[in-house]
């Protein structure tokens, strides 16, 4: 048997303190309500459009739903539009992630329009506009203590890192540079953070999100938090090890 021979990073024990406000009790949850169910209406002739593009390029079923941890890492279910196809190889199985995006798929990622489904999650109360990712129920049991605290918060449809003035190339975009990020904001929130993170969203939408349109992500396993390299460069090495 092969050892892992990835060094496990140093865990920090600074277990962080969720901010607690008449804001966040209150407010930023009526915010939700107000700003996602008059989004649903004002874009809903551009919602109609893409289910029938996504019927049109993907076919049945038009949105992509997966159970992801919500707040105190209560599974919910997940709305997206779909931007892959479901092909599989000879025994049935479906293709890596990285095989089954279509053209129509990247396109929808790069200007964030899958993430438009996730309207209906922030209306009925299991999401936030403003929140960390909701990410895999596969990694309930691998974080630590400390990055359990990412579920003290409603999970958002974006949470950027506001921590440095600077931009995050993917190379940068580690578990742990995501993690951390979540944690800040967990123990940072306010409306101006909020307010923050909209006006970032959307100029990442408008500047076109190529980390999302080519986004390509090792999973997390409990010891890859500094890990930079994507799926199909991990199955590279793998097949070099192989040789």
């Amino acid at each position: 048997m092969c050892e892992n021979s990835t060094p496990v990073p140093e865990i920090q024990t600074n277990i962080p303190k969720p901010k607690d406000t008449i804001y966040t009790r209150y407010i930023k949850r009526l915010l939700d309500i107000i700003l996602s169910g008059g989004a649903i209406v004002v874009l809903s002739p551009v919602l109609l459009v893409l289910c029938i593009l996504e019927l049109i390029y993907h076919g049945k079923p038009i949105f992509y739903v997966q159970r992801r941890p919500g707040k105190d890492g209560k599974l919910f279910d997940m709305y997206k539009f779909r931007s892959m196809n479901n092909k599989t190889d000879e025994n049935g199985v479906l293709l890596y992630a990285h095989l089954r995006i279509t053209p129509f798929g990247r396109f929808i990622r790069r200007y964030s329009l899958d993430e438009l489904a996730g309207l209906f999650n922030v209306f009925n109360g299991t999401m936030s506009i403003i929140g960390p990712r909701p990410l895999l129920a596969d990694y309930l049991p691998l974080y630590t203590e400390r990055h359990q605290y990412r579920h003290s918060v409603r999970p958002g449809l974006a949470c950027w890192d506001l921590r440095e003035n600077k931009e995050l190339t993917a190379d940068q975009w580690t578990w742990n540079a995501q993690f951390e990020s979540d944690i800040y904001y967990v123990e940072n929130v306010s409306f101006l953070m909020d307010v923050k993170m909209v006006l970032k969203t959307l100029q990442v939408i408008f500047a076109k999100n190529e980390m999302r349109t080519n986004g390509d992500r090792l999973r997390y396993d409990g010891t890859n938090l500094n890990d930079t390299r994507t799926f199909a460069q991990f199955l590279q090495d793998q097949e070099k090890e192989q040789k």
